[in-house]
Formats: C-alpha cells, structure tokens, sequence
C-alpha cells in the first residue's frame, strides 16, 4: 500500500508536467515560418520544394509544421493567401481605385513591373509560376481558378466602361482582358529571365498603346 501510495503520488506530478507540455505556446513565430515559406515555394514553385526543404527555410520540425499549418498543400493553400494579402493585391487596387480601366490598366502594369522585380525577394508571380511542372491536380486547378478570375475582374471593369461610353461600343471587353492577362503573365516571365524594371516598364507603354480610345 505504501509504495502504491509513493507510485501515485510520484506519478501526479508527471502527468501536470504533460499537461503543462501540451499547453505550452509555440517556439516559433508562426508569421516569419510562414513567410519563410512563401518565399521557397515562390522562388521553386509547389513541386520542387519538398517538406525537408521548408523545415529547414521556416527552421521547424516536422511534426511542428504539421501541426501548425497541415500538411504541404494546406501549407501552401496559406501561403497563396498570404501572397495575395501582401504581394498580390496590386491589380485588385488598381482597377477598384482608378477612373477608367484603361487608367486601372496602366497602373496595374507599371506596378507590375516594380512588383515582379523587387529586390531582395523573387522575381515574377507566385500564382502564375509555383504550379510549373506540378503534378497535383488540385494546385495547379487552384492556381489556374485564379488567374482567371483575375482575368475576369479585368473584362468586367473594361465591360462596364463599354456600357457606360467610356469605351467605343464595338470594344471586345474579353479579347481585351485576355490580352491584358497575356501581358501580365509575359511580364511575369520576363522578370524571372532577368529582365529589369525599366524594360518592362517600356514593355507596358507598347502594351497600352493598343488600348481602344473613347
């Protein structure tokens, strides 16, 4: 009875300790592990950066980044909507805030080409280059659903200047979208093959110069 006793007594402790353990926060800053992330799947794209590859960028375990984001493609799923927050979300203002889509246009290029040449960071679009070569249906479908629906936000503020006679009425609002995202996507390209923000800068004055006049 008495060690029975000492065994119970002795294991109480124990278990506050597993308890506490379980509880304890995380030793790491789950923003700069995700950035870190970001920044490897953005400059390898979805395929080629392996789950080794980002326990040791995010200087995590493991078991640690299963726990805290999931499995690769929850953990990318984040990563694609932090990209958007924080890198991405150029084009979305441009045309919201601009007067014309032709003006929302310009600076939506003209920021295109600051933005996919930024130092200290990689070059070109994440959306529309972390899906190259992948095989995962469910990405690269994912990365695709987005880029259209880009391309789609570009044709209805081009459509809606059709309608309100900012544009010439024979205007083909989906031609022109496709060739705005064409743009956007080469641009893309372009900066990842070294171009410099200059050159695609002047690359997005010839682009405009096709645009529709009212």
């Amino acid at each position: 009875m008495v060690s029975g006793e000492k065994s119970e007594r002795s294991g109480a402790p124990a278990r506050s300790g597993a308890a506490r353990s379980r509880g304890r926060p995380r030793s790491f800053d789950r923003a700069t592990a995700l950035e870190a992330a970001l920044l490897a799947f953005w400059e390898h794209g979805y395929e080629a950066t392996s789950v080794s590859d980002l326990t040791r960028v995010m200087d995590i375990g493991a078991p640690s980044l299963y726990a805290a984001f999931g499995d690769k493609r929850s953990l990318f799923e984040e990563v694609v909507q932090e990209y958007g927050v924080r890198y991405g979300s150029f084009g979305e203002r441009a045309l919201a805030e601009e007067p014309t889509a032709r003006a929302g246009i310009e600076r939506m290029l003209r920021e295109a080409a600051a933005e996919y040449t930024a130092p200290g960071r990689p070059h070109g679009c994440l959306v529309i280059h972390a899906a190259a070569n992948c095989s995962t249906t469910e990405v690269e479908e994912s990365l695709r659903e987005r880029r259209n629906a880009n391309i789609a936000a570009i044709e209805s503020r081009i459509g809606a200047d059709v309608d309100g006679g900012v544009l010439p009425p024979d205007t083909d609002a989906a031609a022109l979208a496709r060739y705005t995202g064409a743009m956007i996507q080469g641009m893309s390209q372009q900066a990842r093959d070294g171009a410099r923000r200059a050159e695609l800068e002047a690359l997005a004055e010839i682009a405009l110069a096709v645009w529709p006049r009212g």
